[in-house]
C-alpha cells in the first residue's frame, strides 16, 4: 500500500495558481501519476481537469438541500465558497469516467490515471463522501487500473485556508469512506528526475480461423483482441537488452536519461504451424506491424519496472488502436440506422470490418490501424495520440486541448511521428494458405495493419499440385542416391 504521496512541486503550484484564480467553488479531473508498491510511493506529474460534457456543462457542481443546481450563481461571489451544511457535490461520475478512459490512451509507459482530485471546500467535502467513492471507482474501472491495483489516490485541495491533503483509496467491492486512508503528502522535484526509455517493437502474428460453431469469439474485432491479449502473456516473458546488453531484474539505471531497448522473443512460428494442420481450418487472421513504445522511470526504480512499462505500454497501444477502431465503427452503424451518410474513414460496406464474421466471410479484407504520434507535454516527456488515415493534425490539437488542457506546438518539427511512413493499407495477394502461413517479408517493417485472407482447406488443384511436387522431389532424391551409388562402385 502506497504510504507517501509525491507531486512535482513546480507542475502542482501551476494548478494551485490556476485554481485560486478561477474562483470557481468546485472542480473535478484527473490524477496523472505512478503508483510504485515496491517503493511504498506514489508520484503525481500533474492534475488534468474533466472538461465540461456534450451539452456544455460543468461535470461538478453544487446542489443545495433541496437538490437545485447552484452552478449559475455567482462563481465570484463569497458566498460561494461558504454553502450550507445540507449543500454536497455533483459529479457526473460517467462523463468522469469516460474522461479518463480517454486519457489513459493518451498515457505512455510508467504514468497512468492513478486517482482523481476534487477542488471545493472542507463541509462540502464531507457531505459528498459517497458520490465521490463512486467517482473514485469509476475511473479506476475505466483506466483499467483494477487490473494491477487494488489502491487508487484522492487528492482533496481545500480552500480557506488552503491546503492539500492526499487519501489512499481501497479498490474494495463496495467504497465506503472507511476505504479513504490518509497519506503523506509532499511536493518536490519528480518530472525533472525520470529516464527516459524507448523501443520499437515489431510484431508478425498469424491466427488460424477455425470452422467451429462452438466458438465464442467469431467478429474480426474478437477475435484479434483475444490474439491481443495471449500475445501479452507471451511478451511478458520476452529477455530484454537496454543499450545492447543483456539487463538484470534489479539492476538500476545510473547513466544516461535516454536507453533504447531490444525484446528478445522466442521464436513460436510451430505453434501456428500446428494449429493450421487441423482440418477445418478456413484461413488465417494476420496481424503485423510495429509500435513506438516511450516509458518514463523514476531514479529510484529498478530496471524491471521500466521493463514492465514498455511491455505494457506496447500491449496497451495495440488494444488502444482496436477501441479506436472499434468506436468508430459503432458511430457508423449509429449513423446508418438514423440515415445519415458514411463516416470520415469511408467505410464502403455495410458492415464495418471490426464487424464482420470471419467464419462467414470468403473474401480478402484489410483493416488499417491509426498510427501513433508523440506530442510533448511536461519537462521534456511526451503523451500521444493515435491519427487515422483520414484525420489531420488539427483533430490531434483538439484532443490535447479538450482531454489534457494543453496546446499542441505550433512547431511540427516538435512533434514526434516515428510511425508515420507506414503504409495506410497493405497490398492483399494471392498466395496459398500456406506461404500466408509461413511467410515472412523481407522488404523491411511491416505495416500497422490486420489483414485476414480466407482460402478453403480441401482437395482442390493447389493441394495436388503440392503433392505432385513433393513426389518429384522424393525421385529426384532417390535418383540422386544411384546415381551416387554408381559413380561409387564404376570409380572403384
Amino acid at each position: 500500500m502506497v504510504k507517501t504521496v509525491i507531486g512535482d512541486e513546480t507542475q502542482l503550484k501551476l494548478v494551485e495558481d490556476r485554481l485560486t484564480r478561477s474562483a470557481v467553488p468546485s472542480q473535478v479531473g484527473l490524477v496523472i501519476g505512478k503508483l510504485s508498491s515496491k517503493l511504498d510511493r506514489g508520484f503525481v506529474y500533474d492534475l488534468v481537469p474533466t472538461p465540461p460534457n456534450d451539452a456544455g456543462e460543468a461535470p461538478c457542481s453544487i446542489i443545495d438541500g433541496a437538490g437545485e443546481n447552484n452552478k449559475n450563481k455567482k462563481k465570484n461571489s463569497m458566498k460561494a465558497k461558504y454553502e450550507p451544511e445540507s449543500s454536497a457535490l455533483f459529479i457526473d461520475k460517467d462523463w468522469v469516467s469516460e474522461h479518463a478512459r480517454q486519457v489513459s490512451r493518451m498515457l505512455l509507459g510508467g504514468m497512468k490515471v492513478v486517482g482523481i482530485y476534487i477542488w471545493v471546500n472542507e463541509s462540502l467535502f464531507k457531505n459528498s463522501t459517497i458520490a465521490i467513492c463512486q467517482t473514485v471507482k469509476g475511473v479506476a474501472e475505466a483506466a483499467s487500473l483494477m487490473i494491477d491495483w487494488n489502491e487508487t489516490l484522492l487528492i482533496h485541495i481545500g480552500y480557506s485556508p488552503l491546503r492539500w491533503t492526499c487519501r489512499n483509496c481501497s479498490l474494495a467491492a463496495n467504497i465506503t469512506s472507511s476505504s479513504l486512508r490518509p497519506c503523506d503528502f509532499k511536493m518536490g522535484k519528480v518530472l525533472g528526475s525520470l529516464q527516459t526509455f524507448r523501443c520499437t517493437y515489431n510484431f508478425d502474428l498469424r491466427l488460424p480461423i477455425s470452422h467451429d460453431d462452438k466458438l465464442d469469439c467469431k467478429r474480426f474485432s474478437d477475435v484479434l483482441r483475444d490474439e491481443i491479449t495471449v500475445h501479452a502473456e507471451e511478451l511478458r516473458s520476452a529477455k530484454a537488452l537496454i543499450n545492447g546488453k543483456l539487463v538484470t531484474e534489479d539492476e538500476q539505471c545510473v547513466s544516461d536519461d535516454f536507453h533504447e531497448v531490444e525484446f528478445l522473443i522466442p521464436f513460436s512460428q510451430d505453434k501456428y504451424l500446428e494449429a493450421c494442420s487441423r482440418k477445418g481450418v478456413l484461413g488465417v487472421l494476420l496481424f503485423r506491424g510495429f509500435v513506438c513504445s516511450l516509458a518514463y522511470l523514476n531514479s529510484k526504480e529498478a530496471v524491471s519496472q521500466a521493463l514492465l512499462d514498455i511491455k505494457e505500454d506496447i500491449i496497451r497501444s495495440l488494444q488502444s488502436r482496436l477501441e479506436i477502431m472499434c468506436d468508430e465503427a459503432e458511430r457508423y452503424i449509429e449513423s446508418v440506422a438514423e440515415g445519415g451518410q458514411e463516416t470520415s474513414n469511408n467505410i464502403p460496406s455495410a458492415q464495418p470490418v471490426p464487424h464482420f464474421d470471419l467464419q462467414a466471410q470468403r473474401k480478402q479484407c484489410s483493416l488499417s490501424f491509426p498510427r501513433r504520434v508523440f506530442v510533448p507535454w511536461l519537462e521534456g516527456t511526451y503523451i500521444c495520440d493515435y491519427i487515422q488515415s483520414s484525420e489531420t493534425m488539427e483533430v490531434l490539437k483538439d484532443h490535447c486541448t479538450e482531454l489534457m488542457s494543453i496546446e499542441v506546438p505550433t512547431d511540427a518539427s516538435e512533434i514526434l511521428e516515428p510511425e508515420s511512413e507506414a503504409p495506410a493499407v497493405i497490398t492483399t495477394t494471392t498466395k496459398s494458405f500456406w506461404d500466408i502461413a509461413t511467410d515472412y517479408s523481407s522488404t523491411g517493417t511491416p505495416v500497422n495493419a490486420v489483414s485476414k485472407k480466407i482460402r478453403k482447406i480441401g482437395n482442390e488443384k493447389p493441394a495436388k499440385s503440392a503433392d505432385f511436387q513433393s513426389m518429384v522431389a522424393i525421385l529426384v532424391l532417390i535418383l540422386s542416391v544411384i546415381v551416387g551409388l554408381v559413380c561409387y562402385i564404376t570409380g572403384r
